[in-house]
């Protein structure tokens, strides 16, 4: 009974129309596509954001080596937090400042900064991240821990330095502490708000679009360093085609197009 039963079995299996292997066959290859294409989209090593103002956009990459600071931000960005706020504290050859909820209706000429979530983040101080041109930190006010505050950030323009300037700032405002050579080459060269460094935390840095803020910096300004005209951002997190597209372009390379990326964007929802 048993054998007659598998018999049947195997010669039910032998007698499938042609359409139905087909089928199989069709679906064995679908599976195989999508695995590789899952396999092939592996997320890219870095969280990005893209910042847009009246001056043009700019990517933000968020650095791993703070990650209380990145997911505070990404949690942010991801909640529309930022969009539509001002950069309200602007001073030209220092810093671009923002993040601060009140000023999404303020009057003109009002003044800002004191707005913000309740809750500040502990400092994260680390040696191989400094305030170079385009880098962007936390603000904070004087409290003795250094902790940051909850929304607000800086974007760094700063200037150049030279050597004497550099041994000043090292006696003068950082206590002795000598800035790295790799550190110094660069302020020297690109710039930067050296004096900020190991007292406000650096949590990432523009990779791209870093004019925007030298035009921010240019804009003219009130009493409270205010720009005359607003200038409001917009803030997005890369999907991860677009961060893997944007590490490319960083290298020099073009963005890679083929079936699996094409079955990637079919299936998260990216055309």
């Amino acid at each position: 009974m048993l054998d007659d039963q598998a018999d049947r079995t195997v010669a039910g299996e032998a007698g499938s129309s042609p359409k139905t292997r087909q089928m199989k066959k069709i679906c064995l290859f679908v599976s195989f596509l999508v695995l590789h294409a899952a396999v092939y989209a592996a997320a890219p090593p870095h969280k990005y954001v893209r910042i847009a103002t009246p001056k043009g956009a700019c990517i933000v990459l968020l650095y791993d080596e703070t990650p209380l600071h990145r997911d505070n931000f990404i949690r942010l960005v991801r909640e529309g937090y930022y969009n539509d706020l001002l950069f309200h504290r602007v001073i030209e050859n220092f810093m671009i400042q923002g993040g601060d909820p009140d000023s999404r209706y303020a009057a003109e000429r009002q003044q800002l900064g004191d707005g913000g979530p309740a809750y500040t983040i502990p400092a994260e101080f680390v040696d191989s991240l400094f305030h170079k041109k385009g880098a962007i930190g936390a603000a904070r006010d004087d409290n003795p821990d250094k902790a940051s505050h909850g929304s607000q950030f800086y974007l760094v323009q700063g200037r150049p330095f030279t050597d004497r300037g550099l041994d000043s700032l090292e006696q003068l405002r950082l206590g002795g502490r000598k800035i790295p050579a790799s550190h110094r080459q660069h302020y020297k060269t690109v710039g930067g708000a050296p004096h900020l460094d190991q007292n406000y935390t650096v949590f990432g840095e523009i990779v791209k679009g870093l004019d925007v803020v030298d035009s921010i910096a240019a804009e003219p300004t009130d009493r409270y360093d205010r720009p005359v005209v607003d200038q409001r951002m917009q803030m997005q997190l890369l999907t991860r085609r677009e961060a893997v597209d944007l590490e490319r372009e960083l290298a020099g390379l073009p963005p890679k197009k083929n079936i699996f990326t094409w079955i990637q964007d079919l299936f998260s929802g990216k055309r």
